[in-house]
């Protein structure tokens, strides 16, 4: 059989095949030589390779070049354990960089899962906390829970009540304001531990303008103020003091009167 047209990459691929078709990997020599494979000249070219590799497996090895040549040579390197490569640095760099990644991930992943609807509101009243004085509001002397009748008439607004775990602390002024976004704020100072209430409207939704309930208690802090935030009747009510959480725990934490 006649030797079949090949391109100039095919008749490479040919002339280097090995003559055990087992040790060919490469799929473009492969198909190459399945084209030629029953022509005489590839059948020719590959007894002359055969005999050629029996002839040079023949051939002695002197004892001068056995000398030369270590055993060590022909002897492959050890396979490195796990162990080892976990000690190169490259693989400690690798693996540091991608645990931090991995921790941010977390750490975000855990901030979304704690967010709640009006926390950016509860931390923009947390930053107006730090910055107020006792003398801005007006001296009001009282329990906090008696304010809500107080917000009610005077400032015509419904629900702006102080919950149970708090009704009982005693206050030494109120005022009423007008946030950057419009909204009427109450601010309530207290006796106790100079605590701070902040009572808003709860965050709308954009579509509908319905409020946008959540459940519980929920934290949120800012320049080492700290706040828990409850929602009622569509209005938020947010306890504040510098200090952390275990500070304001107690008091969301004791039975309702």
């Amino acid at each position: 059989m006649k030797m079949p047209r090949l391109s100039r990459r095919q008749r490479m691929f040919v002339q280097c095949a090995p003559f055990n078709d087992e040790r060919i990997d490469d799929r473009r020599m492969r198909a190459a030589v399945f084209r030629v494979r029953k022509t005489d000249e590839f059948a020719n070219q590959r007894a002359f390779d055969r005999a050629l590799a029996a002839l040079v497996e023949a051939i002695p090895t002197p004892a001068e070049v056995t000398e030369w040549l270590s055993k060590e040579t022909f002897v492959a390197a050890p396979k490195r354990t796990w162990k080892q490569a976990l000690q190169n640095p490259v693989v400690l760099a690798i693996g540091i960089a991608v645990s931090v990644i991995a921790g941010v991930f977390v750490l975000k992943l855990i901030e979304r899962m704690n967010e709640f609807p009006g926390e950016t509101t509860a931390r923009r009243l947390l930053t107006v906390a730090n910055s107020a004085h006792s003398i801005m509001l007006d001296p009001v002397k009282t329990d906090a829970g008696a304010l809500g009748d107080y917000f009610f008439m005077k400032h015509r607004l419904p629900h702006y009540d102080v919950p149970p775990e708090f009704a009982d602390l005693r206050t030494l002024g109120c005022r009423v304001f007008d946030d950057e976004e419009g909204q009427r704020v109450a601010q309530i100072w207290l006796i106790e531990k100079h605590m701070q209430f902040f009572i808003f409207p709860a965050e709308r939704d954009p579509k509908t303008g319905a409020a946008r309930h959540f459940s519980g208690w929920r934290y949120v802090d800012q320049y080492r103020w700290t706040g828990v935030v409850q929602e009622q009747n569509g209005v938020c009510f947010m306890a504040a003091l510098r200090g952390s959480e275990k500070d304001l725990a107690p008091y969301i934490s004791k039975p309702k009167q």
